[in-house]
């Protein structure tokens, strides 16, 4: 990626880009005319808990081009800290702002994640919602590590202007990371469960609820047997990690350039 006049902020080791919506599709759309790419990472407070202990997932959000604060609470830790972030940019959001853009220029897309009937579910929303875009090749979440080279090699003979993978981390990142560099596509962007909201699969909480950073108490209330103990347990150990960063102010981390 080209240097960029926008600023950086180091939070919990990782070196997060300060960034609005649009600045973001602004970015994008850069990449895609320079054919340039553009691998898009996302952090929010589960995420920060789970890399402290998974040096795999570290390295790839280090290694992407641009990393966003997906969650809100990434946000206030930022501002508690003295490192500001300009605005939460979800991941579910961004997928829609770029297929928007993808609908407006024609760019082609790729679709990668999710049990088949959700992808036929988000091919139909994509083809009703952005019909300037066009599905350059899909492919469902569910395959074989020893398919994993097919797979990728599907995606590199689509064309494909932008890859979004609806898959769970650690996947899309591990996919990612093996394959990203090869798969001449300039955008990528790992977008989690978005393809099941897309769907209708699993609804998102209302705005209110997402300014308030409470989107993790409304997916509970949705799931509470599965849902309470992980958030609880989460949750807490990110305000431990707030904690520790606040009272020891660690040093910036200078990820190796790339």
């Amino acid at each position: 990626m080209t240097e960029t006049a926008h600023r950086r902020q180091v939070l919990f080791g990782l070196t997060v880009d300060a960034v609005t919506m649009a600045e973001t599709v602004a970015l994008a759309d850069h990449a895609l005319q320079t054919r340039q790419r553009l691998q898009i990472g996302v952090v929010n407070a589960a995420k920060v808990v789970k890399l402290k202990a998974d040096g795999f997932l570290r390295e790839s959000l280090l290694t992407c081009d641009l990393l966003l604060a997906d969650g809100q609470s990434v946000v206030w830790a930022s501002r508690l800290l003295g490192r500001d972030l300009p605005a939460r940019v979800a991941g579910i959001d961004l997928f829609e702002e770029l297929l928007a853009l993808a609908d407006r220029k024609g760019y082609r897309v790729y679709l990668l994640g999710a049990r088949p009937e959700v992808l036929a579910a988000v091919e139909r929303v994509v083809a009703d919602r952005f019909p300037g875009a066009t599905v350059a090749g899909s492919r469902d979440g569910y395959f074989a590590p020893t398919e994993a080279d097919d797979v990728a090699a599907e995606i590199r003979s689509s064309g494909a202007d932008m890859l979004f993978l609806g898959m769970t981390t650690p996947a899309k990142e591990i996919f990612l990371g093996t394959y990203g560099d090869g798969l001449g596509v300039p955008v990528l962007h790992g977008v989690g469960g978005s393809f099941d909201v897309m769907a209708g699969v699993t609804r998102r909480a209302p705005e209110r609820w997402q300014a308030s950073g409470m989107e993790w108490a409304y997916r509970v209330l949705q799931e509470p047997r599965r849902l309470w103990r992980r958030y609880l347990v989460t949750n807490s150990a990110f305000l431990l990690l707030l904690l520790g960063e606040r009272l020891h102010r660690r040093p910036p981390y200078r990820p190796t350039p790339h």
